[in-house]
C-alpha cells in the first residue's frame, strides 16, 4: 500500500511541474506577444499568438491527464513478427508520421515559413490549424523503437536480424526530415541511437550508421549556405560577414545580460518589440531572462533538473523493461531538447530552431509533449508491476 502512495504522490509532483512549466509558458508567450493599444477581437481569438497560446496550453493539460489515464503496456509490442507490429498502435503512428513528412514536402500542401517547408496547414471551420510532421514523427520514432527494443531484448545485439532494420527504420525518417529541418534531424537521430544503446545494443554495431548520419548531416551543411552561415556567425562573432546571421543570438544575450538579478520586471522588456526575432518560440527564454533576470533563469533550469529527478526516479521504480525504457525515452526527449534551446540561446550551440519545451509558443511540440508526460505519469503509476 505504501509504494503505492508513493507512486501516486511522485505521478502527481511530475503532472504539477509539468502544469507549472505550461502556466510559466503561457504568462512569457503573452508577455512576449505584446502589442501598443492591443484591442482584442474575442471572436477571433485564435487569430492573437497570446491567446491562441493560452487555449493550447489549456488543452495541453488536458490531454496530460487523460493520456495518463490509459495503461502504457497497451503500446508494448505481442510479438515483432509483422503480425504484431500490424496490431500496435505505434505502427500506425509512426506509418502516419512518415506520410505526413512525405506530404509536407509537396508544394501547394506543406507551408513554406522561414524559408522552410515543415508546416501543414488544416482548416477547421473558421481556423486554420498549423501542425508540423516533424514533431509527430519525433515522438513516434521515440515510442517505436523504445517498444520494439523491449521487445526485442537480447536479440537487439543481432545486427542483420534487428539492429540493422531500426538503423534503416531511422535513416527513412531522418532522410525525410533533414530536407527541412537540420536542427531536429541531428537532435532525433542522437536520441534514436541513444535509445538503442541504453536498450541493449552492441556499441560496435554503431560503428556504421554514425559516420553515414555525421556524412550526411556534414552534405546538408554544406549545400545550404544559410546553416554555414549559423556555423560561421557562431564560430567567428566578431566577423563582420556573420553580424546577419548571429543577429538574433547577439539580441538575445543583449535580453539576457540587461536582465540582471531581479529583471527589469514582468512586462516591462523591451527586446521583444522587434529586437529579438523569434523571441515567443525558440528564444523565449531570453525574455524570460530580461524580465525575470537571474532569479527567473534560475527557477526555469531548476524546474527542468526537478523534472530530471522525477523521471529518474520513474525509471528506478519502474520494473517492467519496457516501461523502464519509455520512460527513459520520454526523460531523455524532454531534458536534451531543454538543455539544447538553452544553450542556443545563451550561444554555447549554434542556432538549431529547438523549442523549449513546454514555454516556447507552438501547438505541435506542446500538445505531443503533454501527451509523451501523460504517459510518464501513466508509468509512473503504474512502477510497482512484475519485471518482464
Amino acid at each position: 500500500m505504501k509504494n503505492t502512495f508513493d507512486n501516486n504522490k511522485l505521478a502527481d509532483s511530475i503532472a504539477a511541474l509539468v502544469v507549472t512549466l505550461i502556466g510559466f509558458g503561457a504568462v512569457f508567450v503573452f508577455s512576449a506577444s505584446a502589442r501598443v493599444g492591443a484591442d482584442y477581437d474575442w471572436k477571433n481569438f485564435y487569430n492573437y499568438l497570446e491567446l491562441r497560446q493560452l487555449f493550447f496550453c489549456i488543452l495541453a493539460i488536458a490531454v496530460m491527464l487523460a493520456v495518463s489515464l490509459f495503461n502504457y503496456k497497451w503500446l508494448a509490442f505481442k510479438s515483432v513478427r509483422p503480425s504484431g507490429l500490424i496490431q500496435n498502435p505505434l505502427s500506425w503512428l509512426l506509418l502516419i508520421s512518415i506520410a505526413l513528412l512525405v506530404i509536407v514536402l509537396i508544394p501547394g500542401l506543406g507551408t513554406e515559413v522561414n524559408y522552410a517547408r515543415r508546416w501543414l496547414r488544416v482548416p477547421a471551420g473558421p481556423i486554420t490549424i498549423n501542425f508540423q510532421p516533424s514533431e509527430l514523427a519525433k515522438w513516434a520514432l521515440v515510442f517505436f523503437l523504445s517498444a520494439v527494443s523491449a521487445k526485442l531484448g537480447e536479440k537487439l545485439r543481432l545486427f542483420k536480424k534487428s539492429f540493422l532494420p531500426l538503423i534503416i527504420l531511422i535513416g527513412l525518417v531522418l532522410g525525410l526530415i533533414i530536407i527541412e529541418d537540420f536542427g531536429t534531424t541531428a537532435f532525433l537521430g542522437a536520441i534514436s541511437f541513444t535509445i538503442l544503446l541504453v536498450a541493449g545494443a552492441k556499441w560496435w554495431h554503431f560503428i556504421t550508421p554514425i559516420p553515414v548520419l555525421a556524412g550526411v548531416l556534414t552534405l546538408a551543411i554544406i549545400k545550404s549556405p544559410e546553416r554555414i552561415e549559423r556555423i560561421t556567425a557562431f564560430l567567428s562573432p566578431t566577423d563582420a560577414s556573420s553580424q546577419a546571421a548571429g543577429y538574433q543570438v547577439e539580441q538575445s544575450l543583449t535580453a539576457i545580460s540587461t536582465g540582471g538579478l531581479l529583471g527589469k520586471g514582468l512586462g516591462r522588456g523591451i527586446s521583444k518589440y522587434g529586437h529579438l526575432p523569434e523571441d515567443t518560440t525558440d528564444f523565449i527564454f531570453a525574455i524570460v531572462a530580461e524580465e525575470m533576470g537571474f532569479i527567473g533563469v534560475v527557477a526555469v533550469v531548476l524546474l527542468f533538473i526537478l523534472f530530471i529527478i522525477l523521471g529518474v526516479m520513474t525509471i528506478h521504480r519502474c520494473r517492467d523493461n519496457f516501461g523502464r525504457l519509455l520512460a527513459f525515452a520520454i526523460v531523455l526527449t524532454i531534458a536534451s531538447q531543454a538543455a539544447i534551446n538553452l544553450g542556443v540561446v545563451t550561444r554555447l550551440l549554434p542556432t538549431k530552431g529547438i523549442a523549449l519545451p513546454f514555454i516556447s509558443a507552438g501547438g505541435s511540440h506542446l500538445l505531443l509533449a503533454a501527451a509523451a508526460v501523460g504517459i510518464l505519469i501513466n508509468i509512473t503509476r503504474n512502477s510497482s508491476g512484475k519485471t518482464q
